[in-house]
């Protein structure tokens, strides 16, 4: 930009028109003082300024003088225009001011918009000039805080390094040594030198992990000098990275001799014990199918005298009792003991066979359920029960075992209805994302949990953890069928199933009994016919 100060409105309206119509911007100021105001407010906006000689108070070499003497001003063109102050004194003067020109009047208008071309492109160049010298200035400033700052930072490295109580060095970007600490010399005996390492290149690893930018850890033997003996070490090699560029590397050799042989001390006694285990493990599963054949044949012989107890007592009721009322009572009673040891006896056989050995299958609970429901059909319109269903996932499952869960809870909700009103059972379920039974539910959750809640005698919470015990009965109500196995039999169902199940209730206020499954079986259970 321009600043023309001239007192004369006509010589500045003509001059500002001139240097308009040539696209330079102008500013203009009617005395000394209003220039200063506008330059020192704003002193690196003006490439040139245009100087009347005479103006009252304030003349032009007074401030061209004053615009000089200002550090940020001083390289600010001046050139003297003047039409009264010609003398060869005045042109001096104004040289002396410090002017680049001084013109005096009349003038080719040509020729002074060639001087003043001249003289605000060499005021820019100028400028320009300035800026980068500044630039480069802070640059090289900039250059060398950060070089400082560098080496303060390797000497703190160094330092740190020399402080560790592990064998550790520092190198450039192509691999070479820079520093190594003292530990250094306990393997290697020169200072650019790597340690000997059994069966491994450490130089070419060096190399390679440069290469890959990325931080390396390597296990290694390393020799000692004095000797054949080798000891075991991990190489830890990791970039130093300042303003995203790797500018050395740091290698640290760490020892770990005592806790590898402390290691592989652990990982024969870990083998020993695992192949003792595997042989206890063997035998318990051998000891556990004579188990299951023993209970097997046991439950077999202690049906068969039950069976012939039966059968007996019915034929003496039947052909030789049937006018003693008192005697067929108590025949009716030995029967209807046998029946209910032999009810427990195959309880107890069903649950010393759990788990059953078959493959988890693909499972639609829907369809276990409605078939259970079609077998219980008379027993509950004999009762006037209500079950309500909910919709149930296809789940990875034993079909046999899921079939007794839903059977055992059915039946203890029809055998323990109040007397007062029908039973009313509800089963539903939702699918879950943690395996927990107040997770929050989660359409693409991986658990299932299962609610089932009747309205039946209940119980009392605090027994809530016994009643999945065996032979564990916590109602004695008169006309009640029950061995105690039945809930015991659904808790390790569920335990086979990886789930969890708990229990609700009150009494007189029914049960509620959630439980949760894994959609999917991370194994299968298959059957071992060996």
């Amino acid at each position: 930009m321009i600043l023309i100060v001239d007192d004369n409105q006509e010589n500045v309206f003509s001059l500002q028109a001139l240097l308009e119509l040539n696209n330079f911007r102008v500013h203009a100021a009617s005395s000394g003082e209003e220039a200063l105001k506008l330059i020192l407010k704003n002193p690196s906006s003006y490439a040139l300024i245009i100087l009347d000689v005479q103006m009252p108070e304030m003349d032009g070499f007074e401030v061209a003088e004053t615009i000089l003497s200002y550090s940020k001003t001083k390289d600010i063109p001046i050139i003297f225009l003047s039409a009264v102050n010609t003398h060869k004194k005045y042109i001096a003067k104004g040289y002396a001011s410090g002017a680049v020109d001084y013109i005096t009047k009349p003038v080719d208008a040509d020729i002074l918009l060639l001087k003043i071309k001249t003289f605000y492109k060499l005021s820019e160049r100028k400028r320009q000039l300035i800026e980068k010298d500044n630039f480069l200035r802070e640059e090289i400033e900039f250059r060398r805080q950060a070089e400082n700052a560098l080496e303060q930072k390797v000497e703190e490295l160094k330092s740190t390094l020399e402080s560790l109580p592990h064998m550790a060095f520092t190198t450039c970007q192509d691999g070479g040594i820079e520093f190594v600490n003292h530990l250094w010399f306990n393997y290697s005996e020169q200072a650019d030198q790597f340690p000997e390492a059994d069966n491994f290149a450490i130089a070419a690893h060096i190399k390679h992990t440069i290469a890959s930018g990325k931080q390396s850890v390597q296990e290694i033997r390393l020799k000692l000098p004095a000797g054949a003996d080798y000891r075991f070490h991990v190489l830890y090699f990791t970039p130093v990275i300042k303003d995203e560029k790797i500018v050395r590397w740091v290698g640290i050799f760490t020892d770990i001799h005592e806790q590898k042989l402390m290691s592989q001390t652990l990982e024969r006694k870990v083998e020993e014990r695992t192949r003792e285990l595997i042989e206890i493990n063997r035998k318990l599963e051998a000891s556990n199918t004579e188990l299951q054949k023993f209970a097997f044949i046991a439950s077999h012989d202690l049906q068969e005298p039950l069976r012939k107890i039966q059968i007996f007592s019915d034929m003496i009721i039947k052909r030789y009792i049937n006018d003693s009322f008192n005697s067929t009572k108590l025949l009716q009673k030995i029967t209807e003991s046998a029946a209910k040891m032999s009810t427990l006896i195959r309880n107890v056989l069903e649950y010393s066979r759990l788990p059953d050995k078959n493959f988890y299958e693909t499972l639609d609970l829907n369809a276990v359920i409605n078939d259970l429901l079609q077998d219980f059909e008379w027993e509950i319109k004999s009762r006037g029960a209500r079950v309500h269903l909910g919709q149930f996932p296809h789940m990875e499952a034993i079909p046999g075992q899921m079939r007794q869960v839903f059977q055992n809870l059915l039946t203890n909700s029809l055998k323990f209805s109040q007397e007062t009103q029908h039973p009313e059972i509800a089963i539903t379920s939702e699918l879950v994302k943690e395996k927990s039974f107040t997770a929050a539910q989660d359409d693409h959750g991986q658990f299932c949990r299962i609610t089932f809640q009747d309205n039946g005698i209940g119980f009392d919470q605090k027994f809530s953890d016994k009643i999945f015990e065996i032979f564990q009965r916590l109602n004695q109500r008169e006309g009640t069928q029950g061995t105690g196995i039945g809930l015991a039999i659904v808790k390790k169902v569920i335990d086979t199933h990886n789930g969890i199940i708990t229990v609700e209730s009150n009494e007189n206020q029914g049960a509620r009994f959630i439980m949760v499954l894994p959609i999917k079986q991370s194994a299968k259970r298959v059957d071992d016919k060996s």
